[in-house]
């Protein structure tokens, strides 16, 4: 051997002779049997590749990658494993010069047909399949980086590759549950295929550029589909983490990109495929979050949500076309119901990593995917489509309750824009006591930016709050602001929703976490005072039952006031008005204890049956309330006006509305069949045109009015005193000139509109006007 590489060395023109020579012994040698000269054939190969690198070595690589292919194809597992390590030792050699014309595609394919190895004997079987890997590894490693070799990253090889390597890592549990005990194991373990083929999948990933990865990632997906792995969904997790921790950071968003493809094209397959991919999907999220998920971020969400009222549809209608027929696979509702909820929990999940702004713009979407009945959004009809509205409704709130969990905003006019407000309070109203909830616990979640809402979970009457160790922090200016434009908003809509009959103990909980939160995140001096009116308001609610209510939600009003004004009194730390508010709970505790939370918020509450004509001993008095606070300088006026909500045109619109409930644009003309058709007036069709032309017209009025404020500021602000004074006395001289002629004309009667007329005795009479019957100046007319 020595003699033959110091000959190869120094003659390199006849190393392709000598590997022709190699090649047709080992053929012959094979053909009869004789193995021992076939190894020997392979040294000689072997060690004559290491040691040559001329420039004519690619004459003998095509005599060695002959004679490679010839032992692959034998059936001898000798054999295969011999040459396939023969290929490994060619796969790990830099060669000098390139090859324009070899051809991989036998050995991609014979490699891939040793990783589906199925010998009755299980370690020959291990062996084969391991050098299939092993192979499939080499092949990588000499093609991946040279752009003259043949493309391994074409869909005709991943195709064979990649399911290839999928496949021992699917066996993994099968291999561990038949491998021996501790006792019985060697003290140096053996590499298993599965850890084998995780390593080659993790480094052909990892040298995937930007236009490999959808040929890299298609056949995943169509090995999970075709071996319906989607439903136990663990190997679906283990293979995209192996994919997202492999692969480039800023490739990541290709892997989302196309997981919510297969989501898509999969929108028709059983609940709990679809079930599978969202929660491959959410693990890839999150993963992908860490690197660049870059602009799918709203893709994935619009995505989710569309795959949402799919379901909702899906588990309404009992079939994917909408109509069950003969051969329609019939849907399972529970099976919808836990899709759903993978949805939801990969929109937390994955809502969760974004930074604050990405988020914000996730809630502001998810909010105007939201149906509401309002006068410019549409909405299904019919009981399926109230039912569908509501679904929906209801999976989005969730939704967005997921995502405003622990959404962390300094800001609070950033964290709760106006229209965002707008449309989550106008939901507040709606009739269904579940969604009232989650807008509730929706406002809370976005309130609460120091972690107290779980220690307002139970509602009670501590004696000292100081055990709830609270988390207080002095009210920004940001905050001020927020509450200076939004608090009658608020206010109005926690007074309507106290007022509502189908509210359960879980209504107040969350009405009083929301009340005890504003007050410690929100309040200054006069949010407290208007909190305070707010809860007298709501004592009166209950007090004077004019709703007609049930007797639990009048005595869980009083509770709630109760438990509100004993945690405000002593947030305010006024001696007087904590002396009180414990004296009425005192004296409630021994007359009426059906007024507080510890006997109404239980499991069993016990009420009074007849809650008329309650002394004013048990009520909280607005009259004492105002007096102390007014002494440690509250504003006492303001606490002696009752709370009267301002009801807006959104409120009754949406009060006592569901959501399935529909506004009518067009006026409706009587039936043809009506005796007064004749005498009415057909409507006008309000069109879209008239709407646009609307909303146009008060824009502009708007923007006038904004406009002639904005002037008349600024003319106070930088006008001299002189001008001022002289614009004003002039406006007041031509009010004082026209209500000169206004007495004058009411004093003197005015001449006859026909001029004189005639007395008996021919003498001109000026004929008076009934002072009701006189045309008065337009300055008049109010």
């Amino acid at each position: 051997m020595e003699k033959l590489t110091f000959y190869a060395l120094s003659a390199p023109e006849k190393l392709d002779r000598i590997g022709a020579y190699l090649s047709e012994r080992l053929i012959r040698d094979v053909g009869r049997h004789r193995y021992g000269y076939v190894c020997i054939a392979m040294e000689a190969l072997d060690q004559l590749l290491m040691a040559c690198h001329c420039q004519s070595i690619n004459l003998f690589v095509e005599s060695f990658l002959k004679m490679v292919a010839k032992l692959l194809e034998s059936e001898k597992p000798n054999l295969q494993i011999l040459g396939t390590n023969s290929f490994v030792k060619f796969a790990n050699i830099e060669e000098d010069t390139p090859s324009y014309h070899r051809s991989y595609d036998f050995f991609v394919s014979r490699f891939s047909e040793m990783c589906h190895s199925s010998h009755d004997d299980l370690e020959i079987k291990t062996k084969i399949r391991m050098s299939g890997i092993k192979g499939l590894q080499g092949v990588v490693r000499k093609t991946v980086n040279d752009e003259l070799q043949a493309n391994i990253w074409d869909p005709q090889h991943m195709d064979k590759i990649v399911p290839s390597l999928l496949f021992n890592l699917q066996h993994v549990e099968e291999a561990e549950s038949r491998s021996p005990s501790p006792l019985q194991a060697p003290e140096k373990e053996k590499e298993s295929p599965a850890e084998l083929a995780e390593r080659c999948l993790r480094e052909l990933l990892g040298r995937a550029a930007f236009g490999n990865i959808k040929n890299a990632i298609k056949p995943v997906l169509i090995h999970l589909d075709n071996h319906s792995l989607w439903e136990p969904k663990v190997f679906a997790i283990r293979c995209f983490k192996i994919i997202m921790y492999s692969i480039q950071p800023q490739h990541s968003h290709l892997i989302i990109q196309q997981l919510l493809g297969h989501l898509d094209a999969n929108s028709r397959s059983a609940a709990t495929v679809r079930a599978g991919i969202v929660e491959v999907l959410s693990e890839a999220a999150v993963i992908a979050a860490t690197g660049s998920v870059g602009p799918t971020v709203l893709e994935m969400f619009n995505t989710l949500l569309r795959q949402l009222r799919l379901s909702i549809d899906y588990a309404l209608t009992g079939s994917y076309d909408g109509a069950v027929s003969l051969g329609t696979k019939i849907i399972k509702e529970h099976e919808e119901r836990m899709f759903q909820e993978a949805v939801i929990k990969t929109v937390g999940s994955f809502a969760s990593t974004l930074p604050t702004y990405q988020r914000s713009e996730v809630i502001l979407f998810i909010m105007s995917k939201v149906p509401r009945p309002s006068l410019h959004q549409a909405v299904d009809t019919g009981r399926t489509g109230e039912n569908r509205n509501r679904l929906t409704q209801i999976m989005l709130l969730k939704s967005l309750l997921q995502v405003s969990t622990g959404f962390q905003c300094n800001n609070m006019m950033s964290a709760l824009p106006s229209n965002f407000l707008d449309r989550l309070l106008s939901t507040a109203l709606m009739e269904d006591a579940e969604i009232r909830l989650f807008v509730l616990e929706i406002l809370i979640s976005f309130i609460d930016r120091h972690g107290n809402r779980h220690k307002f979970s139970t509602i009670s009457t501590l004696s000292d709050i100081s055990v709830l160790k609270l988390k207080v922090d002095k009210c920004s200016r940001q905050d001020t602001v927020f509450m200076k434009k939004h608090s009658q908003q608020l206010y109005r809509h926690i007074y309507l929703s106290c007022k509502e009959e189908t509210n359960v103990q879980k209504h107040y909980e969350a009405l009083y976490g929301l009340l005890a939160l504003i007050s410690i995140e929100l309040a200054n001096e006069e949010v407290v005072v208007d909190l305070i009116r707010l809860v007298l308001a709501v004592q009166d609610v209950a007090q004077v039952n004019e709703e007609n209510l049930p007797v639990y939600n009048r005595c869980a009003l009083y509770a709630l006031g109760a438990a509100y004004l004993n945690l405000i009194s002593q947030l305010t730390t006024v001696p007087a008005f904590c002396q009180h508010i414990h004296e009425v709970i005192e004296t409630r505790k021994k007359e009426a204890p059906y007024m507080l939370p510890e006997d109404v918020f239980v499991e069993r509450p016990r009420l009074s049956q007849n809650l008329d004509g309650v002394v004013i001993e048990l009520l909280f008095r607005q009259s004492k309330i105002s007096e102390v606070l007014g002494g440690s300088g509250y504003n006492s006026d303001r606490l002696c006006l009752p709370y009267i909500p301002q009801l807006t045109d959104e409120d009754r619109l949406s009060k006592r509305r569901s959501i399935g409930e529909t506004i009518s644009l067009q006026v409706e003309v009587e039936s043809r069949n009506s005796p007064e058709k004749e005498e009415r007036v057909p409507a006008e069709e309000i069109t879209y045109e008239t709407l646009k032309k609307a909303i146009v017209d008060s824009v502009a009025v708007e923007e006038q009015e904004r406009e002639r404020r904005r002037q008349v500021v600024e003319k106070f602000q930088k006008a001299p005193f002189e001008e001022i004074a002289a614009h004003c006395g002039a406006r007041a001289s031509l009010l004082q000139s026209k209500l000169s002629q206004i007495f004058e004309i009411t004093i003197r009667p005015p001449p006859s509109p026909s001029g004189t007329i005639t007395a008996a005795y021919g003498q001109p009479q000026n004929h008076s006007i009934p002072v009701y019957e006189m045309k008065f100046p337009d300055l008049c007319v109010y």
